[in-house]
């Protein structure tokens, strides 16, 4: 599905254009797509929805860890699972908040020398889809932009990832942790626990 810029007032924009985009934009939300109040997207997201955005993490993990061996890259291989967090796990819990972005954290079983990199934080593009764009984002998304952060938590290798991140939460001992706590957490790695809900409990 083609995607559109809405509410652009350029002055160099002919008229019979902003009409166009802006006939284009109304379709999209009159066909259940997009939010009319804050150009989120409405569209359901799906299992294949959650899969792609495991892949485009665990893609932009492996490239970190490639860059930085003796850093991060003692991660590799300690992840627990990965998560769909804040406005776009609540629309995928209510079917109605609406997805902005796409905000995906991985927790990683930590390493007794160093945490995880907590001011790491990776953007990927989702691509053309039925989520379009923000129209505020900078022209090289072609589609909603994901925002990649990770945490690693004081667990041993092998602890349940459901488990593991509910008493993150519920402990709020951070900010981070207070954040995600007030929205959900849906699971999308394991790929077998994909669409499992965190939290809320």
């Amino acid at each position: 599905m083609p995607s559109f810029s809405t509410g652009c007032t350029c002055p160099l924009m002919p008229r019979t254009a902003r009409r166009a985009v802006k006939v284009a934009a109304d379709k999209e939300w009159q066909d259940g797509l997009m939010s009319k109040d804050a150009d989120r997207s409405s569209a359901r997201i799906e299992l294949a929805d959650l899969r792609r955005l495991a892949e485009l993490a665990a893609d932009a993990e492996a490239d970190l860890f490639r860059r930085h061996p003796q850093g991060s890259g003692r991660y590799a291989g300690r992840l627990l699972g990965r998560a769909l967090c804040q406005g776009a796990a609540l629309h995928y819990v209510d079917g109605s908040n609406g997805v902005k972005d796409f905000d995906v954290w991985s927790f990683y079983a930590e390493d007794s020398d160093s945490p995880f990199p907590a001011r790491w934080r990776g953007t990927r593009d989702f691509g053309p889809s039925k989520f379009g764009r923000h129209p505020n984002d900078p022209p090289k998304y072609s589609g909603r932009r994901v925002d990649l952060l990770g945490r690693s938590l004081p667990v041993p290798l092998g602890t349940d990832p459901a488990q593991a991140v509910r008493h993150y939460l519920a402990a709020r001992r951070t900010a981070s942790a207070r954040a995600l706590a007030a929205k959900a957490v849906v699971l999308i790695d394991p790929p077998d626990r994909a669409g499992e809900v965190v939290w809320p409990v």
